[in-house]
């Protein structure tokens, strides 16, 4: 891995982070909070691609664990892994991969309607089965019923998925060296 590389993954770490300081909206009926941090995993792969945006989002998690208070609110620590939010941070490395993986995968169409498909498929569809079922697991209520409630927060992942869009296009436009393909940055 390159000096380069794990710039651009420290960078990316931090980003999320940044992220994190930005006031979650908390929905009355689900006990996870709405945060900005879903738009940084989904930047991480489609500006980094899915080896480098799994290792950065997965570098934040590490910072986490440890203790860092990087989520919103202040939150950190390893009581973090065991909350109702859990299963939607586990699956955040995942989505990353998938978004960045989906982007290397169609990059020469890759335009608006790729990536925002990309991030989409792995920002939610990636990332929402794992954080529904731990979700429904930490909180003891059904499946259904945590499903249906977890459908509230898709308007907002959509809104980030078309955000994140429409800043990789433009980065990866800018910055050719970010938009190299993984292949020919390890």
């Amino acid at each position: 891995m390159t000096t380069r590389s794990l710039s651009f993954i420290a960078l990316f770490a931090a980003f999320i982070a940044v992220l994190g300081l930005v006031p979650p909206i908390q929905i009355p009926v689900v006990p996870v909070p709405i945060t900005a941090q879903t738009l940084g995993v989904m930047l991480a792969g489609a500006i980094l691609g899915a080896r480098r945006g799994f290792l950065a989002v997965l570098l934040f998690l590490v910072l986490v664990a440890i203790g860092l208070p990087l989520l919103p609110g202040g939150r950190g620590g390893l009581g973090a892994f065991a909350g109702p939010s859990a299963g939607f941070l586990f699956s955040w490395p995942i989505g990353a991969f998938v978004v960045g993986w989906m982007v290397e995968r169609f990059w020469s169409r890759m335009n608006f309607f790729w990536m925002m498909m990309a991030c989409v498929i792995g920002g939610i569809v990636a990332v929402y089965p794992l954080g529904i079922l731990w979700l429904s697991y930490a909180t003891d209520i059904s499946v259904l019923t945590t499903t249906i409630g977890s459908a509230s927060y898709i308007p907002g992942d959509l809104i980030k998925a078309v955000v994140a869009s429409a800043i990789a296009l433009m980065v990866r436009r800018s910055y050719p060296l970010i938009a190299t393909r993984e292949r020919s940055m390890s």
